[in-house]
């Protein structure tokens, strides 16, 4: 899959328990690894499941049992949500976001030279 699709929240959860196993996980699987977390009943987390393979995130294998692994990667998540975030929050500019983090939030030494380090290679 060349793009990652949109994920709702709820499915973000979803999508970190099967990222964590290291093997393909079974609906129930799922959803006891979220019993401490949510109060979903299982046919919630079958929902989302459901969701999430419609929406190519997961794909699912048949066995013995129905299993269930990510199709896309953390970092293709993560960019396609911040991506969708940007457009809705700042209408697609980033120097918006960028500006308020840096006035909002603390940094280390390291985290301000691997900043400075992105902005050149950006500017050459």
């Amino acid at each position: 899959m060349n793009q990652a699709p949109n994920i709702a929240e709820a499915e973000w959860d979803v999508m970190k328990i099967c990222r964590l196993k290291p093997y393909p996980c079974t609906a129930n699987e799922i959803y006891a690894s979220l019993q401490d977390s949510t109060d979903w009943k299982p046919n919630t987390v079958k929902t989302l499941i459901t969701y999430l393979v419609k929406k190519q995130a997961l794909c699912l294998k048949q066995e013995h049992r129905v299993y269930y692994y990510p199709l896309v990667s953390q970092a293709a998540c993560v960019r396609s949500e911040t991506k969708s975030f940007v457009n809705q929050v700042f209408g697609g500019a980033a120097q918006p976001i960028l500006v308020t983090f840096l006035q909002e939030e603390t940094l280390s030494r390291s985290e301000i030279e691997e900043l400075k380090k992105i902005l050149e290679e950006k500017e050459g």
